[in-house]
């Protein structure tokens, strides 16, 4: 399992274009995928062996609707095993490899994303667009200061626009330390731009749909003006399901939530 895990990287346009490039499937080895307990957690078993990430750890996770949405990645699997449709699986790996025993620099990449927020550029024209971006990103940035105690500042362009520290504090303060909402955070930020899009998700502020709606306002726009690019599409799928994955995590992770407002 290491192997296949470590060869898999999310797609970009050319490799979507070229499926017949990936590394070669490993046939499916067992019969059922399953669950089983003990002090290192609920472990992810394929027949009676468990899984490892590809650190040879344990992939196990923290409660059993977490673990059993894991198993069931692998059981739905066919005649092959293809770590491409498992993102679950993937994330859970790299949350166990590489961030429970060291939150800290993941906490810090996230808060570098915040000093830069997608929310906080918008365009100069046209004003349709400077409307949708009103419509989909303000309710976030009223979130951050109504609950957060976080009032930032605007811009239009992308010249840099600079924060105040009382703000990027107070938001930094929200991080999750718990690596596996941390890990999913982290994960929702990269893919989205925005570590205020991904923690208004993890707070319950946004459903998925409305967060990764929120983080294409621009994409959306262009292709509404310029046409379709089927590659792009075909990536943003893929992203979509590491976005789901994140959110599954945070979903299924006990935490502060609030009840989604969209």
């Amino acid at each position: 399992m290491r192997d296949l895990f470590e060869t898999i990287q999310p797609e970009d346009p050319m490799t979507a274009a070229r499926r017949g490039a990936r590394p070669a499937l490993r046939r499916r080895f067992y019969e059922h995928a399953k669950i089983a307990s003990n002090a290192n957690g609920h472990l992810v078993c394929l027949d009676d062996k468990p899984v490892h990430t590809p650190a040879r750890r344990l992939l196990a996770a923290p409660t059993v609707a977490l673990a059993e949405a894991i198993a069931a990645e692998w059981q739905v699997q066919r005649e092959l095993i293809d770590p491409a449709t498992m993102p679950l699986t993937r994330l859970a790996n790299a949350i166990i490899d590489g961030v429970v025993d060291g939150p800290g620099p993941v906490a810090a990449e996230i808060e570098k994303y915040l000093g830069s927020d997608l929310l906080f550029y918008r365009a100069n024209s046209p004003q349709r667009l400077r409307e949708r971006q009103t419509q989909h990103w303000d309710p976030i940035l009223c979130w951050a200061r109504d609950e957060l105690g976080a009032q930032f500042n605007v811009g239009n362009g992308i010249v840099h626009v600079a924060q105040p520290e009382a703000a990027l504090k107070a938001v930094a303060a929200a991080i999750p330390d718990d690596p596996w909402r941390l890990g999913a955070l982290h994960a929702a930020t990269t893919l989205t731009g925005s570590a205020l899009i991904a923690l208004a998700l993890l707070r319950g502020k946004l459903s998925v749909e409305a967060a990764w709606q929120a983080a294409h306002v621009d994409e959306d726009w262009n292709m509404e003006q310029w046409g379709r690019d089927e590659i792009a599409l075909e990536r943003r799928a893929f992203r979509f399901t590491e976005f789901q994955a994140a959110a599954t995590i945070q979903k299924m992770q006990p935490g502060i939530r609030s009840s989604p407002s969209r």
